[in-house]
């Protein structure tokens, strides 16, 4: 975990909206920085304003309360993060750090940028499916039909949903939504805005309401869409090689694996590979995953080894004490 300012690349940033950033000549955006809150929101009130999720507030602030942390309280915003090595091109959706990453076209004369925004997704049993897919159709104010798993399982609690949910305060689907060319799932808006950060959903995208209406009009059909686990993120900045975890190893199949991993993405930027890296601090950062991204130290300088003194012998030596006898002394 650093707390750091931009690097001299992104000073534009500064002027951007919160979550967005000029492409870096590396893979870091961002920084890890602290605010206070204000009057009387809720932890999950900062989270909102500052463009970060539910997990992600409350690992970084895991002693503030999440309802009443009181006015003044100092809170960390972890918007620190490294890109995922995937391709940088329309939208990459990370299910292991709950992120959506957004690659918007530019005009020749603009800068390239990235936009981050946190997502919830599909709990356990509703798991988000993985793969490249595309966008199909946009939809402002959907009305939603709940599916047969839904309205069986509110069947058997005796409360039935209705055929089709209209538009509104009700909505689970929000104002807006993003039909995906797997069926049944889309990225939308919601009703339920502290979801945000959580797996709650039932294999959906959920996006804060202003979220997604930044870039409802921006992503055009056929917007290409990148789902990706990708809970070890490795890269390269101004030289120095950075790891960041969210996982940890009990829920990966080999920890060795997922060492290899790391080590292999960090390889990948040709003459930056020859850097000799701190492999213990390395596995510490996996082992015990925070989501903070971290600088691999270089690998320590090995210890010289002892040097060998020959005993000081003393008067024997002056007088030249040879294979246990005394030579020269007349005795």
């Amino acid at each position: 975990m650093s707390f750091s300012t931009l690097p001299a690349w992104a000073e534009e940033a500064k002027e951007l909206p919160k979550g967005h950033y000029p492409l870096p000549e590396g893979d870091v955006i961002g920084e890890v920085y602290t605010v206070e809150t204000q009057g009387k929101e809720t932890l999950l009130d900062v989270a909102r304003r500052h463009n970060v999720g539910y997990e992600e507030i409350r690992r970084a602030n895991p002693d503030v309360s999440l309802w009443v942390p009181g006015e003044g309280t100092e809170v960390v915003i972890p918007a620190q993060r490294i890109l995922p090595p995937v391709a940088r091109e329309g939208i990459v959706i990370n299910i292991a750090e709950l992120r959506l990453y957004y690659y918007p076209d530019v005009a020749a004369n603009e800068t390239p940028r990235v936009e981050t925004y946190p997502i919830g997704i599909g709990r356990e049993g509703y798991n988000t499916p993985l793969g490249v897919t595309e966008t199909t159709m946009r939809l402002k104010d959907p009305a939603w039909y709940p599916p047969e798993s839904i309205r069986r399982e509110a069947a058997e609690r005796g409360d039935p949903p209705p055929e089709v949910v209209p538009p509104g305060p009700e909505n689970p689907l929000g104002e807006h939504a993003i039909l995906l060319d797997i069926p049944g799932y889309l990225i939308h808006g919601t009703n339920q805005p502290d979801g945000i950060g959580m797996r709650a959903s039932r294999g959906c995208i959920r996006m804060f309401p202003e979220d997604i209406a930044s870039v409802f009009d921006r992503v055009s059909e056929g917007t290409r869409v990148n789902i990706i686990n990708q809970p070890i993120k490795a890269g390269w900045q101004d030289g120095t090689p950075y790891v960041q975890a969210y996982t940890s190893l009990e829920e990966q199949e080999e920890g060795m694996a997922v060492l290899m991993e790391a080590l292999t993405l960090l390889g990948q930027s040709g003459a930056e590979a020859s850097v000799s890296l701190n492999y213990g601090q390395l596995r510490e950062v996996i082992e015990s995953p925070q989501g903070w991204v971290v600088a691999i130290q270089p690998a320590p300088e090995p210890e010289p080894e002892p040097e060998v003194v020959e005993e000081d012998r003393g008067l024997y030596d002056m007088i030249g004490l040879k294979n246990g006898f005394l030579e020269g002394v007349d005795v």
